[in-house]
């Protein structure tokens, strides 16, 4: 196991804390402590308070690598935030101020790259179908038949959110125009009805020659299991374009496992992760100090 305090290459994103620590000082001494020297404010049900961060930096030297697109917020709210992609301008708008939020946090903390998740389809009725399709597979086990329909209902998503991912373009490019200093990344999401499925990532990338990739294994895992295109299809395609990749491990319906308990194929994953590319381990809060080191060991060993 990894010696605690011994810096490794890796970043630890403070979603990996939940609500044990309230304060960024607090999470970056912790990380520290464990040998990271980069961290990434990422999700949380609580996002910490930013006081002190920058005397924390200077005392210690840890850097920001990257923030996660609304990680102000509490994660945990019900209804979903606005988004960038979004049919109504006035939600676009709101999506937009937000991000700029981000933005500027980003610049004053010294983070290089903010990453924008994708979202679900605008569309109640394909949402609860998704839903439908999830709740069937957790249920009934997976089956030919199930996967050709999540196939065929992520094509339905695909034609559906054209419009929503022009939106999408137009408002990364007003930001990426406003911000130029600061690189902006796309990330897909998990779900069967998220916007940015495979082809959807490769019109958004094509369409903006600034915008940058980051890859999330545990995500791209879950997809494949259902029947989606897999870890080795999105590595190859988008490879080029990484600046991230979020390390997490993933089985059957679970995500965000400490590398190595589950099913993803990190060799893989390291072949073709550039070495430039910030790695950012990303687990459930559930999972703690031991089982953090744990994955920093493993994911070493295969030359991250």
């Amino acid at each position: 196991m990894t010696v605690p305090g011994i810096p490794n290459n890796l970043a630890l994103s403070t979603t990996c804390f939940g609500t044990r620590l309230r304060s960024i000082e607090d999470q970056a001494f912790a990380a520290v402590a464990m040998g990271f020297r980069q961290i990434e404010l990422g999700l949380s049900d609580a996002p910490p308070t930013m006081n002190g961060f920058e005397d924390t930096q200077r005392e210690t030297g840890v850097r920001l690598t990257s923030i996660i697109a609304g990680c102000l917020k509490p994660r945990s709210d019900k209804a979903p935030p606005p988004s960038l992609s979004s049919s109504s301008a006035e939600e676009r708008e709101q999506a937009l101020g937000s991000a700029r939020r981000h933005i500027q946090v980003a610049q004053r903390l010294g983070a290089p790259i903010v990453v924008v998740r994708g979202s679900s389809v605008a569309d109640n009725k394909l949402r609860q179908e998704a839903e439908t399709l999830h709740a069937r597979r957790a249920r009934e086990g997976w089956s030919d038949e199930l996967g050709e329909e999540m196939r065929a209902f992520v094509q339905r998503v695909q034609k559906k959110g054209q419009r929503q991912v022009e939106h999408l373009c137009r408002s990364l490019h007003e930001l990426m125009q406003e911000f130029p200093e600061t690189k902006l990344a796309i990330e897909p999401g998990g779900h069967i009805d998220d916007l940015l499925c495979f082809d959807a990532m490769g019109w958004v990338l094509d369409d903006l020659e600034q915008l940058a990739y980051w890859h999330d294994v545990g995500r791209v895992h879950m997809r494949q299991r259902c029947g989606l295109p897999g870890q080795g299809r999105w590595l190859e395609t988008y490879a080029a374009r990484m600046v991230g990749v979020h390390l997490q491990d993933a089985a059957e319906l679970e995500a965000e496992m400490p590398p190595g308990q589950g099913e993803v194929d990190f060799k893989l994953v390291a072949e073709y992760t550039p070495k430039s590319a910030a790695k950012v381990l990303e687990i459930d809060q559930k999972h703690g100090r031991t089982e953090i080191l744990a994955s920093v060991q493993f994911l070493t060993d295969l030359g991250f």
